[in-house]
């Protein structure tokens, strides 16, 4: 390395490095985890929400997806490492499967789905970005992949205004619970000092700054 290219470095400034921790690999399923538990109390509750909006207007009930699609995105925005969102959302579907719910081992086919579209979005920003807008794009990417799965696995055929109302509402409600939810959670816990051996405690209540 040239002395040129040494002196365009930022002084100070903490080698990169996209290598897991065993902390990164602790703190990321102890998230995944709860998300996961969390799943297992939406898939209960989605129903009687559901019903009813998809009653008033069919397609209306993606607005929830974005209960199952936050575990990738919260993790990727503690963790900053490539493949904490997969991680993250396929480990919590892993769990909803495992304690029992109507959809079996298709859950983890969606988790992997949607994971890999949250993952996509930090992937093109090359992992360095982690702020606000990033995070949303995430969720609504992850809704994306959500609704094209639902409705090839389980609207198959469907009418294309039901299939577009599912898509916006899917991409909305990952956008808003998934992606803008997660990061305001990211801030809060930031604050308290519970993240300050990962990046997005160090930089105090703006986790939103890239490092």
């Amino acid at each position: 390395m040239s002395s040129e290219t040494v002196s365009q470095q930022p002084t100070g400034a903490a080698p990169r490095t996209y290598r897991w921790r065993v902390v990164d690999i602790v703190v990321a399923s102890v998230l995944a985890v709860a998300a996961g538990l969390v799943f297992v109390l939406w898939n209960i509750a989605s129903n009687p929400i559901g019903a009813p909006l998809g009653a008033a207007l069919p397609g209306l009930q993606a607005l929830l997806g974005g209960g199952w699609l936050f575990a990738g995105v919260l993790t990727a925005l503690v963790i900053r490492k490539p493949g904490a969102a997969l991680y993250g959302e396929l480990v919590a579907a892993t769990v909803s499967a495992l304690v029992g719910n109507q959809w079996g081992v298709l859950t983890l086919e969606s988790g992997l789905v949607q994971g890999l579209g949250a993952e996509l979005v930090f992937a093109v920003f090359l992992y360095r970005r982690w702020n606000l807008p990033v995070a949303i794009l995430s969720g609504a990417v992850a809704g994306l992949a959500l609704a094209i799965n639902d409705l090839t696995l389980w609207y198959p055929g469907s009418a294309a205004t039901f299939s577009a109302i599912y898509v916006v509402c899917a991409i909305v409600s990952g956008a808003l619970l998934a992606g803008a939810l997660s990061w305001f959670v990211v801030r809060g816990l930031a604050k308290t000092g519970a993240l300050a051996r990962f990046p997005a405690g160090r930089v105090g209540s703006r986790p939103d700054l890239p490092r």
